[in-house]
């Protein structure tokens, strides 16, 4: 059988229905909350991170520049440690000079042992010859 409704079933319903819309909107307004609550959290973490990143980075190339920097002056204390070119000219020269000395002068032994070694021979041909 089909209930009817009265004046005050239909007061109660309503009554009924706008206290669980409230507790919905309370629950909604509570969730709400709670979603901004962790997006700020998580917007704190984030510029907190950024802030360690841009420290580390800044400690990075700190590291990076003094080490450039004492490469440099490596470099600027070492560079007179050796010799250029130019200063090696006279010692290539001498080095030269001496190799072509020492090749003519085992070139004239070789000459002279040659005519040397034919005059004997000569020599012995001579005797053998000789009646």
């Amino acid at each position: 059988m089909a209930e009817r409704w009265t004046l005050e079933g239909y007061v109660a319903h309503n009554e009924a229905l706008r206290e669980e819309h409230d507790r919905f909107l309370e629950e909604r307004d509570r969730r709400y909350t709670e979603v901004k609550n962790a997006e700020e959290k998580a917007l704190r973490i984030k510029e907190q991170a950024d802030r360690d990143a841009l420290g580390l980075a800044r400690e990075i190339q700190t590291y990076k520049d003094e080490k450039a920097n004492q490469l440099r002056e490596q470099i600027n204390s070492e560079r007179g440690l050796y010799v250029s070119k130019v200063e090696l000219k006279p010692l290539a020269d001498y080095v030269t000079a001496q190799q072509g000395r020492s090749s003519g002068v085992v070139d004239t032994r070789t000459i002279l042992f040659a005519v040397v070694g034919l005059l004997i021979a000569g020599a012995g041909l001579l005797l053998a010859l000789r009646p």
